[in-house]
């Protein structure tokens, strides 16, 4: 299976990631509303699943692939700790601002819903809670996983956060 991934990473690497993303996204709200929710499989929201699905596949995976390419050509110092944290401060300054928006504003279009009310409501908590986890996570990531890694190493850790993300943002 991890030869299988690897080729195709290598064919095909932003399908292969917003791919991954798509089905990863998926699995995060089907933990929170199965695991954290308890909904029981008769009330699981098919189209709440969904939408994870498609703003994994259609947005977060393609963007989150294309940053980290930006990250590594972009920012390059001599010393090799001061790299990783200018590329953290950069993907926590900028990127996970921008897509926490992105994402409360994409559910809540998908929704039916006013984008301003959502993030109103949602933004700031999701940020500060991003905050506790990602920096961490980065640092790793950005430390000992090679560039083709780091989409799938943020789609794991992400099925905790996205069960997160996907609670808070069907909080009505």
């Amino acid at each position: 299976m991890l030869r299988w991934y690897q080729r195709k990473l290598a064919s095909r690497p932003l399908l292969t990631q917003s791919v991954t993303t798509a089905v990863l996204f998926a699995v995060g709200d089907i933990t929170a509303q199965q695991v954290v929710e308890k909904k029981g499989l008769e009330k699981h929201e098919m189209a709440r699943t969904g939408r994870m699905f498609l703003y994994g596949g259609a947005i977060f995976g393609p963007a989150a692939t294309t940053w980290f390419g930006i990250l590594q050509r972009s920012i390059r110092l001599r010393n090799p700790r001061a790299e990783t944290l200018a590329r953290v401060a950069a993907d926590q300054l900028l990127f996970a601002p921008t897509f926490i928006g992105v994402f409360l504003s994409s559910m809540a279009v998908m929704e039916g819903g006013s984008p301003r009310d959502k993030l109103a409501k949602s933004y700031l908590p999701a940020l500060q809670t991003n905050y506790l986890i990602w920096p961490f996570v980065q640092m790793a990531n950005f430390t000992f996983v090679p560039l083709h890694h780091r989409v799938l190493v943020v789609n794991l850790v992400s099925i905790g956060w996205n069960c997160y993300l996907s609670m808070i943002n069907s909080k009505k």
